[in-house]
């Protein structure tokens, strides 16, 4: 549905009244799962765009304000809940805006350093008491679950693909994931950690956005940022200020070719960028597997 700033206005004027005058403008930058806008200069109003990312909302709600005193970064501090009207069926947030860029190559001063901050703060997150925590499911995609769950996708991306890509080595990678099974006590996994939601300012990072796919489960879904926007040095001091095996390494990788894999096979006619990137991933990927195992 068409999700717009005059759609956002009646809603809040409707819920809010409070915070009617305020001015509202959309994000330079914005996600798939939800839309974002800017409410005055210190709110966020997020609105899921489909269905299947509702449920993240309640979820947010309930746990950000538990999570955030445990964190040593700021995340998203939710200020109020929005219920259906106007035409729009599900339930939204008003969020304290966050400052910060989303992360970039360019944006980030150093590397490296930036790299060991993000892994310190999964570590942190990882030692969160996990009791009571939402297992991995249909409302984070099941991330923090079994890469199983997209064996079948996995295969049929790499069916489609044909001769676009090196097919045996992807294979082993895809099956050295599969077979490197998770053991471990389940713990707070952030479920996207993506350059879009890494905000950066002045060079470091400065928060940590959109917590729609967290769940307790296994921390190796959170671990595909390695290869994204990190590599060589960078993707080593991440590593190493880890607390972690082979093994769930070996998934991470998974998480990273999954995600590589299904873009390239559905962008490779439509949007090079898309596609370039895609490569150039399942390339890093595949170096990794080979200089690693």
């Amino acid at each position: 549905m068409e999700i717009n700033v005059s759609l956002v206005r009646r809603l809040v004027a409707g819920q809010f009244p409070q915070w009617a005058d305020l001015p509202i403008k959309p994000v330079e930058l914005d996600g798939w799962d939800n839309r974002t806008f800017r409410l005055g200069e210190d709110m966020a109003v997020r609105l899921p765009s489909a269905e299947a990312y509702a449920p993240q909302v309640a979820k947010e709600h309930h746990w950000l304000p538990w999570l955030r005193p445990l964190l040593p970064l700021p995340i998203p501090i939710p200020l109020a809940m929005g219920v259906p009207a106007q035409g729009y069926p599900w339930h939204w947030s008003v969020y304290l805006w966050l400052k910060g860029e989303p992360a970039s190559v360019e944006r980030i001063a150093h590397l490296d350093q930036f790299a060991a901050t993000l892994a310190q703060f999964l570590v942190a997150l990882q030692r969160i008491d996990p009791a009571g925590g939402p297992p991995p499911g249909p409302h984070n995609f099941f991330r923090g679950g079994p890469l199983a769950v997209y064996d079948d996708e996995t295969r049929q991306a790499v069916a489609a693909l044909e001769d676009e890509i090196e097919r045996g080595a992807v294979s082993d990678v895809w099956e050295a994931a599969l077979e490197a099974a998770w053991h471990s006590p389940p713990v707070w996994v952030h479920g996207d950690v993506s350059a879009g939601n890494l905000l950066v300012e002045r060079g470091r990072l400065r928060a940590v956005i959109d917590f729609g796919c967290s769940a307790v489960g296994d921390s190796a879904c959170d671990l595909a940022i390695a290869w994204t926007l990190f590599s060589g040095k960078s993707r080593e001091a991440f590593r190493d200020a880890l607390p972690l095996d082979g093994a769930t390494w070996a998934r991470g990788r998974g998480w990273a070719l999954w995600k590589a894999l299904i873009t390239l096979a559905e962008y490779r006619h439509s949007n090079a960028s898309k596609a370039g990137e895609a490569r150039r991933l399942i390339d890093e990927v595949l170096v990794d597997h080979k200089q690693t195992r």
